[in-house]
């Protein structure tokens, strides 16, 4: 999630000054995606500059500023709600990248490379299974859709990392292609002559 849309809808709710803002974000996230408090004044500095918070009141004792939304910045919370997530534009993804090169570079232990993802994966999949079943209905409903969301994505990971390994075995079980296969392939992606060419080509023998 954006961090600056986070901290958007946080203000919507009351104004607060930036420790608060890291408090509540990460409390109602439960810790998945802690945050720093330079990180935190440094969106709301950006908000700030484009006119979607501001100051609500001079420094308190300790120089702490509080911020609040401005109307622009409440509408454009009103539209976050609405608009859904975008999954056209996809994130990096460290361990497809890994795998994408890994596949490409010679002397890798591909299929090692996977097993000890798997590995990892799997054990984080236990730790998050355990703290789901000691969860409760009654702990907070957004820390189980964020519990939920990290079992889903092991899972997915768990069968992707499947998927891989079969596809490997599959291509290592694929006989290599013969020179006639090969020539019979450069052959098919070979545009057809036009007929200047093949008058030219009987010129060119006689």
């Amino acid at each position: 999630m954006s961090i600056r849309q986070g901290l958007l809808a946080l203000l919507a709710q009351q104004p607060m000054y930036g420790a608060q803002l890291r408090s509540e974000f990460e409390g109602r996230t439960g810790g998945t995606w802690p945050l720093n408090v330079g990180q935190v004044y440094t969106t709301l500095s950006r908000l700030e500059r484009d006119g979607l918070v501001e100051a609500a009141g001079r420094p308190d004792d300790e120089g702490r500023i509080t911020y609040r939304l401005t109307p622009e910045g409440s509408e454009t919370v009103r539209r976050w709600w609405l608009t859904p997530v975008d999954r056209e534009e996809h994130p990096r993804d460290e361990l497809a990248i890994k795998l994408a090169l890994a596949v490409t570079v010679p002397g890798v232990d591909v299929p090692a490379v996977v097993q000890s993802q798997r590995t990892q994966t799997m054990r984080s999949l236990r730790d998050l299974t355990r703290l789901k079943q000691q969860a409760t209905e009654r702990d907070d409903l957004a820390w189980l859709l964020v519990l939920d969301n990290l079992v889903f994505s092991a899972e997915a990971e768990v069968r992707w990392l499947d998927h891989v390994e079969a596809r490997l075995l599959r291509r290592a079980n694929d006989p290599a292609p013969t020179a006639n296969h090969a020539r019979t392939a450069n052959h098919a992606r070979t545009p057809a002559a036009t007929p200047a060419a093949r008058e030219h080509e009987k010129e060119a023998r006689r």
